[in-house]
């Protein structure tokens, strides 16, 4: 399938882009002012501004039988609007009459809309935090982005469950939290792009890297003290941090204490102990003996076979027979990850999936759905059989399963972010029993406050305090570049944090 989009104002052709990638997930696209070169589907737009609002036409051509849509759109500009608030109704203008004809054309209804972004929920942070009216807000999520009433729903208990957990929510900005990436795993799953690297035979690799680790901790820790700047959460992830020696993670956690300020006032302390077969007794009362009080054990599935061909080389029972551990060893706030559409997997499986995590019950569990990203090895391989994966109706009819379940066993939404590619352009939830939701989650992916990444693949997210603008600085991915740079990159941060907290 080759796609031609014909617009007259072209300055938007990432966003419709975007739009048209949400019906066709393997098709050939092209955008320009001019004619195309003879696609199998022709999409004609056209834009004007006016005085009183912006207008939008979409006219579709199917070549391969000849029929047409056609779509019209009309946004309001009251006298005296900005700039860029007429640009933006253009936009939006182009993106429901794009959005409209594909809809009729393919027969597929998008739930978000014309939202093809990360993180929806902002849309309503920002206007309860404006005072605008509940009822307001629903209705300018429909009728500005094309929300459909469910998805809003969602958003709206998500933005409820949030600022229960974190009442003060927005008036954190003058605190950070630490994100720690340890980029280390015992093997790379087939769908990951995060940095994770084979631990084995790179022993020189993991001390460099601890070392630099350790810099990054020390010199952050005291800026932050010497500028009374606190902390509210920490995270450990990667990788996997759990891959890495008891003796390795002890020393890392004692450094933590030594160098944060204020770690009796941090709210939460999180370790990804996501790949099963890294956890053992000893690891469990290093974790114990420094008071970590959040971990991740993550099947996936409950399906060997599954687990055999994305690479996870750990069994079944051994992710039972570990979480069973760790809650010996007193842990009480445990996180499980599940992902829809694993390749081979479709309704049935996910069932027995689901049945599995019922018999352990963790306090919070998060449903991804697959993204095919660009890098992994799974996106590399897609058209191979063994990759193959459910079509978009059954991974729908997973996602439903999931609510229900969710909702049976008293778990409450708390957050959500949506990914490029992603199977039937749904999103991925987190859910939580009340009091157990992770608050890093709800801040990194709300942007409510600063984040500073130590480790290696780690992107710290400066907020500015005030403006609310976003600036970012990533360290290094693979272990020997962050080994050569670490000095030169926590130099840019303490930099970035003098600017944003100056007055401190």
């Amino acid at each position: 399938m080759q796609v031609h989009i014909q617009a007259s104002e072209t300055s938007f052709e990432r966003s419709l882009s975007h739009i048209v990638a949400l019906f066709f997930e393997d098709a050939k696209m092209t955008f320009s002012a001019g004619p195309d070169d003879g696609a199998d589907l022709l999409v004609l737009l056209s834009a004007e501004e006016r005085e009183s609002g912006a207008a939008a036409a979409a006219e579709l051509t199917d070549r391969r039988d000849g029929s047409r849509l056609s779509s019209r759109n009309e946004r309001p500009v009251p006298a005296g609007a900005s700039e860029e608030f007429r640009r933006r109704q253009l936009k939006q203008a182009m993106s429901h009459a794009l959005l409209d004809v594909l809809q009729r054309h393919t027969g597929i209804i998008q739930p978000w809309g014309i939202l093809t972004g990360v993180r929806p929920t902002k849309l309503l942070h920002e206007r309860v935090r404006r005072g605008v009216p509940m009822e307001q807000a629903r209705r300018e999520l429909a009728e500005d982005y094309l929300i459909s009433e469910r998805k809003i729903g969602l958003m709206e208990q998500i933005v409820e469950r949030q600022l229960t957990a974190l009442p003060d929510l927005y008036n954190l900005r003058r605190e950070v939290s630490i994100y720690i990436g340890v980029p280390f795993c015992p093997t790379k799953c087939a769908y990951c792009t995060f940095p994770a690297y084979d631990i084995n035979g790179r022993q020189g690799s993991v001390n460099g890297f601890l070392d630099g680790l350790h810099y990054e901790m020390r010199e952050i820790g005291q800026w932050l003290r010497r500028h009374n700047v606190g902390i509210t959460t920490v995270y450990y992830g990667g990788g996997t941090p759990t891959s890495i020696t008891a003796e390795e993670m002890d020393a890392m956690y004692a450094a933590m204490y030594e160098y944060f300020p204020g770690m009796d006032r941090v709210r939460e302390v999180t370790v990804e102990a996501g790949r099963p077969d890294t956890i053992t007794p000893e690891k469990l009362a290093v974790l114990q003996k420094w008071g970590i009080d959040r971990i991740s054990i993550n099947p996936q599935s409950y399906i060997q076979e599954t687990l055999d061909l994305i690479g996870r080389h750990h069994t079944v029972r051994e992710t039972i027979d570990k979480f069973e551990m760790a809650r010996h060893a007193g842990m009480d706030n445990i996180n499980m990850d599940l992902i829809i559409g694993l390749p081979g997997e479709g309704l049935p499986e996910f069932e027995h999936t689901l049945a599995e995590t019922a018999k352990l019950l963790p306090e919070s569990l998060t449903v991804h759905t697959l993204s095919f990203k660009r890098a992994s090895e799974m996106t590399r391989h897609r058209g191979e059989a063994k990759y193959k994966v459910a079509d978009r109706d059954e991974i729908n009819r997973m996602m439903e399963r999931a609510v229900e379940w969710t909702n049976e066993f008293g778990y409450l939404p708390y957050y959500l972010y949506r990914q490029k590619n992603i199977l039937g352009n749904l999103e991925n939830v987190g859910y939580a029993k009340p009091g157990a939701e992770s608050l890093y989650n709800i801040l990194i992916i709300e942007e409510m406050q600063t984040i500073v990444g130590l480790g290696c693949g780690a992107t710290s997210k400066f907020v500015h305090p005030e403006t609310g603008d976003i600036t970012r600085l990533a360290n290094p991915k693979e272990p020997k570049a962050y080994i050569d740079a670490y000095q030169t990159s926590t130099e840019a941060k303490i930099k970035a944090l003098e600017t944003l907290f100056a007055g401190n």
